[in-house]
């Protein structure tokens, strides 16, 4: 089966005529003139763009999903390449209106019109994993009804395994194979892909980030109604705006275009940082602007999460880049341990430095992010930079919202924007609000902690368990000296409080 879809692949990228990107390059023109005379019967009289969309469109969501991301990337491909993958945003071929009706019957067990009180046959978006139709629910009420496309799951399957394979080979065959952890990379994709298909699953999701954003200035998320979710169809709110994408539309109806950009970052480092809970799939298609100029948030399918630890590295990195602290941030990956621990500092310094600081004071029209990534990419190729997983989907999104903002305002200076939030949130973390935070979120262990002591020491002795003894009591320890601090600061306070009284009674 594998072997088949890998041969289909290769089939329609040659029908296609894909094997021209291939071919480019100017020592190449021989080749490409030899394969076009022994294939002359290839219709290749569509420009090169179109035949690349269409190309993606049949080979199906994984391949559709590789042109979303590019599309955003204007500062790395030609124009007319950016402007035809852009179509896949949200003009992917919609499925068959009979096979909609057909998957809401199973998926309630009952024909549409028992469900809905209206239903649009003709849907209004289209995408990889699943289609949009409008609806109206019993009493009026104005829904989005999203559907997912039937028989995803074998192509999918298919297009992982092959994907896999690959790794495999980059793995045994490329001397940067394990450092750069392909497979674990294809794991991370396919575990979110996998969940894309599970609509219960996405509106659980839509319904954490309404929540995270509940009466926020900058960001609207439909509401989920759950009475009518289920793995293959999922109802919420029926949003209007407009597309992002539509720059022009936006400036007629008064929208602060570069105030808008500045909030596409805010929210942005709001979700990592904040919440550690950030939309994935952040591009044009997927987002629209109310009449009051807030951002609509849609499509939940993919979302990325991130630990305290993940979330306190990354703050540290990026506040240490917006500085210009580049023994820092070297510093930091050797102490996270993503650099060997016999790494010179001051050389992986020097390297960072050379990479980042012709960037600074530029705004991102000056700016291509991914150069600087590829930069970056041979740098930590050099001094052997583990590549981690859990973070591909967040490099993912910050290219997204590079691309966005680029179309927005192209001279928004993201360093500016994004430092101030980052200090403040540092400041909660590492200040004497994280301090005061991590008090109220581990004080009331402690009291259950700490009487366990003894029965700790005659378990380990009983069972010859030393080493862990020794780690969980170091982990009391520490907690006892937080307790100790906390205990002291309150005698302070109460002092001071007491002095206070004395003085002004």
């Amino acid at each position: 089966m594998r072997v088949l879809r890998l041969l289909k692949i290769f089939r329609i990228g040659f029908i296609f005529g894909l094997d021209e990107f291939l071919l480019a390059h100017p020592e190449a023109s021989r080749l490409k003139r030899l394969v076009n005379t022994i294939f002359f019967f290839r219709n290749l009289g569509s420009p090169r763009a179109i035949r690349l969309r269409q190309a993606l469109e049949r080979l199906g969501p994984i391949f559709v999903k590789f042109g979303q991301a590019l599309s955003t990337r204007r500062d790395l491909l030609p124009a007319d390449i950016a402007d035809e993958l852009a179509k896949l945003q949200d003009r992917v071929p919609p499925f068959a209106s009979k096979l909609a009706l057909d998957e809401i019957e199973r998926a309630y067990g009952k024909p549409w019109d028992k469900v809905f009180e209206s239903f649009d046959p003709v849907p209004v978006a289209s995408a990889s994993i699943a289609q949009v139709h409008f609806a109206t629910l019993p009493g009026g009420r104005e829904v989005a009804v999203k559907i997912l496309r039937p028989g995803m799951l074998g192509v999918i399957a298919n297009d992982i395994a092959l994907m896999d394979i690959a790794a495999g080979l980059i793995e045994r065959l490329w001397a940067d194979g394990k450092r750069l952890k392909p497979r674990e990379v294809v794991a991370e994709f396919s575990k979110h892909l996998y969940d894309e298909l599970d609509l219960m699953r996405e509106a659980a999701s839509a319904s954490q980030l309404r929540r995270n954003f509940a009466g926020s200035p900058l960001l609207i998320v439909p509401e989920v109604y759950w009475d009518y979710c289920t793995t293959s169809v999922m109802v919420m709110e029926r949003m209007t705006g407009t597309p992002i994408s539509q720059t022009d539309t936006l400036r007629e109806l008064s929208i602060d275009i570069p105030k808008l950009a500045s909030m596409g970052v805010e929210i942005f480092f709001t979700q990592v940082f904040r919440d550690g809970f950030f939309h994935a799939d952040m591009h044009p298609g997927n987002i629209f602007v109310s009449a009051g100029g807030q951002y609509i948030a849609l499509d939940f399918g993919i979302m990325g999460t991130l630990t305290d630890e993940d979330k306190n590295y990354l703050a540290q990195n990026f506040l240490a880049f917006f500085q210009r602290d580049y023994r820092r941030v070297a510093q930091a990956h050797i102490d996270a341990g993503w650099a060997p621990k016999n790494t010179r500092v001051d050389e992986f310094e020097a390297a960072i430095r050379a990479v980042c600081e012709p960037i600074f004071d530029r705004p991102l029209k000056d700016i291509s992010f991914g150069k600087v990534l590829l930069s970056l990419f041979q740098t930590s190729r050099r001094f052997n930079v583990e590549i981690q997983p859990q973070l591909v989907l967040l490099q993912k999104t910050l290219l997204n919202i590079e691309g966005l903002g680029r179309q927005l305002d192209p001279d928004l200076d993201l360093w500016k924007t994004a430092k101030p939030f980052l200090e403040k949130w540092m400041s909660e973390q590492v200040g004497w609000r994280g301090f005061v935070n991590a008090v109220r979120t581990e004080g009331p262990n402690w009291g259950a902690m700490i009487p366990q002591i003894p029965r700790l020491v005659h378990r380990a002795l009983n069972e010859n368990r030393l080493e862990p003894l020794e780690a969980e009591l170091r982990t009391l320890v520490r907690l006892q000296k937080s307790r100790n601090r906390l205990l002291f600061i309150a005698i302070l306070l109460l002092s001071a409080l007491i002095a206070w009284q004395v003085y002004s009674g």
